[in-house]
């Protein structure tokens, strides 16, 4: 390949790369502009009062038991709203580096070589997806308290993920202390977040299914080691914190629904998990999902060598005494042209994996929030990264067989430009969410830094009750949302994080109107 031709070939990925990194700098930047909301008061003001370890024994005893979350939260607010600030650009380069790790580390694994341009062009895409695809881009991203209990989870188990893979090929002693990892951090994230352990688990629980045809080898071995550790230490963390004090308290505020296993119940919980999907396919915006797709299918035309194929899901290959056999019956070729069964079975494992998955995190929303469950969006992060990595799994595959068909250089740099469009045509439709995010979080923040000097103005000169004007956002709750003072949690946390005995509605009288 002449230096031409290799330049015209990552020319369609650096764009893609250009337009994805250019949005996620955008969502970084956002960061700056983030200001308390909702469980920002109570997190900020425990973590100011009790400390880390205050915090996460108030999570333990009162709150929801959430040990993990607790812990993180603090760690968060420690230095005041400088964590808040940096989380999400911590968390878009972690995803987008455990993304690139473990493209590159299964493309090795398979005797391809993914050109960089390319595969640094899909782990910026889908990032950027997860964000502005998602029902409510300022939780996923923005704000601390749901971005620590359904973000962060998913990139942990991202690298999770590849430490495993890296492990593999290390040695025994590698590969029993990424066995101790997963036991441990089962745990960590079993006390963290409750739907992204249900997902979690169904997910290593089919990994461990599709690795029990090949238990008798060394890589299967450890395939089933892995995934029963991981799903052993989530059982013990979720075990942890539903014994837990905060965890009964939350349920006599929040009583569970009947028998979760019932048919009322179980039908229930399809129907939700449905509502679900309905909205994923049927929003406006839903085709921009098809960017995961159209940035795999890019990935898949970059590769070099022979067509990527997925592993048989069922068992390995059959004896040579068996093709035979089936030779001697059927006529030599008898399977040409036709995929054999276990194949099928692979090929359709990413999307039953996601959708098992998805059904688990509505099942434990429906226990945990009841029938209301399903509508808290930003849970949905838990099986929409796995369900952005199966759509872009899809469309590397697609990519390599069509590459296969395409013997030209130039009908394939034609196919890689028409990629390359759609993607980009993809990225295009996520503007409206980011200037609506944009615009939205950067008003709030110059009415809330308004705001808080005429607070701690006042505070200073002695009052001991201030008015407070709500700044609503990405339909979080603001002080003056409940039905009445005792159940106004939110004013009683801002009104600890200000130092005063209590806040009351902002009159034009008090304070001179909205900021």
């Amino acid at each position: 390949m002449t230096p031409r031709t290799a330049a015209t070939r990552r020319r369609p990925a650096l764009a893609v790369a250009a337009a994805a990194g250019a949005l996620l700098v955008v969502s970084a930047a956002l960061g700056r502009y983030v200001r308390p909301t909702s469980d920002d008061w109570c997190a900020a003001w425990k973590t100011r009062e009790l400390g880390i370890h205050g915090i996460t024994w108030d999570f333990y005893t009162t709150q929801n038991g959430r040990v993990a979350n607790a812990f993180l939260n603090g760690v968060t607010y420690t230095a005041g709203l400088l964590g808040p600030q940096l989380l999400p650009t911590l968390l878009l380069l972690a995803l987008t580096g455990g993304l690139v790790v473990l493209g590159r580390t299964l493309t090795v694994r398979t005797g391809r070589e993914a050109p960089l341009p390319a595969l640094v062009a899909a782990a910026l895409v889908l990032p950027a997806l997860l964000v502005y695809a998602s029902p409510l881009p300022y939780q996923t991203l923005l704000w601390a308290p749901a971005t620590i209990s359904h973000t962060l989870p998913a990139v942990i188990g991202l690298w999770l993920v590849n430490a495993a893979l890296w492990a593999q090929r290390r040695g025994r002693r590698a590969r029993r202390t990424a066995i101790a990892c997963a036991l441990a951090a089962g745990v960590f994230l079993g006390t963290l977040s409750e739907a992204f352990s249900a997902a979690a688990g169904v997910l290593a629980a089919l990994a461990a299914l599709a690795a029990l045809p090949r238990r008798r080898t060394r890589d299967g071995r450890y395939v089933l080691a892995w995934c029963t550790a991981g799903c052993l230490g989530l059982a013990a963390g979720l075990a942890l914190l539903y014994t837990s004090p905060g965890a009964r308290a939350r349920r006599r505020v929040h009583p569970p629904p009947g028998d979760p296993f019932s048919t009322t119940e179980l039908t229930a919980t399809v129907r939700d998990w449905l509502r679900v999907w309905e909205w994923i396919a049927g929003s406006a915006g839903s085709w921009v999902w098809l960017g995961a797709a159209t940035a795999g299918l890019l990935l898949g035309l970059a590769l070099r060598t022979a067509p990527l194929a997925l592993p048989p899901l069922a068992a390995p290959d059959p004896p040579p005494a068996a093709t035979a056999a089936t030779a001697a019956t059927h006529g030599p070729g008898a399977d040409a042209g036709r995929v054999a069964l276990p194949g099928r079975l692979a090929l359709a494992a990413p999307a039953l994996a996601v959708a098992l998955a998805s059904l688990a995190v509505v099942a434990a929303l429906r226990v945990g929030y009841g029938p209301s469950g399903w509508t808290y969006y930003r849970t949905w992060n838990s099986f929409l990264l796995p369900l952005l990595l199966a759509l872009c799994l899809y469309g590397l595959l697609a990519g390599q067989a069509l590459a296969t068909r395409l013997r030209r250089p130039r009908t394939r740099t034609v196919a890689a430009l028409l990629t390359t469009a759609a993607t980009l045509a993809a990225l295009a439709g996520l503007l409206p969410e980011v200037r609506a995010l944009t615009s939205e979080t950067r008003a709030r923040a110059a009415a809330w830094d308004a705001q808080d000097d005429r607070i701690r103005a006042e505070t200073a000169a002695g009052a001991t009750t201030v008015g407070y004007q709500p700044l609503h956002i990405a339909g979080l709750t603001e002080p003056f949302m409940a039905k009445n003072a005792a159940g106004d949690w939110a004013a009683r946390c801002v009104a600890g994080f200000y130092h005063v005995d209590r806040i009351e509605p902002l009159t034009p009288h008090r304070g001179g109107g909205t900021p």
